[in-house]
């Protein structure tokens, strides 16, 4: 009777709808109906990045056939912007959006999952996760805190952050109080900065009232929207600490476990979906935002070569230092490393030599 049933429900639905997909009808009645909440590390005025988690939401209740909803709570509504992996962790809210090194001092074999200084850019960082062994071994990090992690969203290369005063030689940074990811401030400190946690929400105000120095957030939309360029004048780039910058989803794993398996597999594919989309919002929007900064009196300098080298050298010791004491950042370190080093001269060969010829070529049109 049930397979009669079925098939008497299929040829209706193909007579409706002209041979369309046929699985809504029959997943909605068999499906339950889930709530869960969503906490971001983002405020809603990074919306680009913020709209992430907003983006997966939506792409999980459409497949679901609105089944399946997650309610999407900004950074500082439900628990403060650096405390969304123990939320998660503790199941206070079933999932969250953050980034993986705001919990460098948890564990910072953690960052490998959002960005490490002089690493991936972000098509590497995608063929890493997903086609490397990047999903898998970081995986093997949050076993620690009880979560299951999904790639939710790239912003591109990072910018190097706003500076009151200009950066000509390494000595420049000595005493330079910096708002900067902790992995970064493991490398600057050995340079002469003093890092700085701050929350993104939080990083105007402490610029404007001097408490820092200097702040890097994001890149050219999100600083623009937030007025970066209003409380200090050198925008500095690259972000090396950023090369590529990953968004996360965080899953408690044990409601994980409860999903149907195939709840299971739409979060993975919202997931995917909003991150493609993050990083097309950034690519399409950076570029009108950072010729309104410089017009509007941002000064666009790029990090001196000295800096650079020096910020290099102090790196690779962090990581050496880090790898003897945890076998398990050694262990996703190395791999890390080792695929970036072989996905870098084919990348000189093609993009970088691409992406070269086409600057000068619109260059020389002008």
């Amino acid at each position: 009777m049930k397979r009669r049933s079925f098939l008497k429900q299929a040829t209706a639905g193909v007579a409706a709808t002209g041979g369309a997909v046929l699985a809504s009808p029959v997943f909605a009645q068999d499906a339950p109906t889930i709530s869960w909440r969503l906490a971001s590390s983002f405020p809603t005025s990074a919306d680009a990045i913020y709209n992430g988690s907003v983006n997966f939401a939506k792409h999980l209740a459409e497949a679901t056939d609105g089944k399946f909803k997650v309610s999407v709570h900004h950074a500082g509504e439900v628990v403060p912007a650096l405390q969304v992996l123990d939320a998660v962790q503790n199941n206070t809210v079933q999932c969250g959006h953050s980034a993986a090194y705001y919990y460098y001092g948890k564990d910072p074999a953690l960052s490998f999952d959002a960005a490490v200084p002089f690493g991936l850019n972000t098509r590497q960082y995608n063929a890493w996760m997903r086609a490397g062994n990047g999903l898998a071994l970081t995986r093997e990090v949050y076993k620690k805190f009880n979560i299951v992690n999904f790639p939710c969203g790239h912003t591109g290369t990072q910018m190097g952050g706003w500076f009151r005063k200009e950066i000509n030689s390494v000595e420049d940074l000595k005493g330079l109080k910096m708002r900067c990811s902790a992995f970064a401030g493991a490398v600057l400190s050995r340079l002469g900065v003093i890092p700085q946690q701050v929350a993104g929400g939080d990083i105007y105000p402490s610029l404007e009232k001097g408490t820092i120095d200097a702040a890097e957030w994001i890149g050219p939309y999100d600083d623009e929207k937030l007025g970066f360029n209003k409380v200090a004048k050198y925008y500095y780039y690259p972000g090396w600490w950023e090369g590529g910058f990953q968004v996360s989803l965080y899953v408690n794993d044990g409601e994980y476990e409860k999903l149907p398996k195939h709840y299971q597999a739409a979060i993975m594919q919202a997931s995917a979906l909003a991150t493609e989309e993050m990083i097309g919002t950034y690519d399409a929007k950076n570029p009108g935002a950072l010729r309104r900064l410089i017009a509007g009196g941002g000064v666009l300098k790029r990090f001196p070569k000295a800096v650079l080298d020096a910020s290099f050298a102090e790196a690779t010791k962090v990581y050496e230092e880090l790898s003897a004491k945890d076998p398990l950042f050694k262990k996703i370190h190395d791999d890390y490393m080792a695929f970036r080093n072989d996905v870098y001269p084919w990348f000189g060969v093609a993009e970088f030599s691409y992406d070269a010829f086409m600057l000068d070529a619109l260059r020389n049109k002008k």
